[in-house]
């Protein structure tokens, strides 16, 4: 029983990604208001391990708008909930050449947000032309098994 509030999808655009994990996210009061409004951008988004804990940068949560003076700021650093042990496996992939957290999924899980972190490697420009042909193919069958199932 989950709900998605938000999907990266430029991440698959620019991003193989290799392997996936979900992690808690600490969050105050109006930024969990401002997610149930969907008022949430994931665009420049990337997660960092700084002394063994995992913190995620630039994840742009709109200020509430009926808060106070107590409201947040829309891209503070926040930090994600993981267990040393993933932790630890996160730190040795990530030491790999050319490879870096990226978030690919904010969602409610029951009560609780989650978020989908992938371990992601950049695409070169000619991955990114076999991806946007391959998905060109896939539409172009899609058409034509609906058309000839009509």
């Amino acid at each position: 029983m989950s709900k998605t509030i938000v999907s990266n999808r430029k991440a698959y655009h620019e991003y193989h990604v290799l392997e996936t994990h979900t992690a808690g996210i600490v969050l105050t009061g109006t930024e969990i208001k401002s997610l149930r409004a969907g008022k949430v951008s994931m665009v420049d988004a990337h997660a960092r391990i700084e002394k063994g804990e995992v913190f995620l940068y630039s994840l742009n949560i709109s200020p509430y708008e009926s808060g106070t003076h107590y409201n947040h700021a829309p891209t503070r650093v926040r930090k994600l909930l993981l267990q040393k042990r993933e932790i630890a496996k996160l730190s040795e992939k990530i030491q790999e050449k050319g490879l870096t957290l990226i978030p690919l999924k904010l969602y409610f899980s029951r009560c609780w947000v989650k978020v989908e972190l992938g371990v992601c490697r950049g695409k070169k420009l000619h991955d990114k032309r076999d991806s946007s042909r391959i998905q060109q193919v896939n539409r172009d069958m899609d058409r034509a098994k609906k058309s000839f199932n009509s």
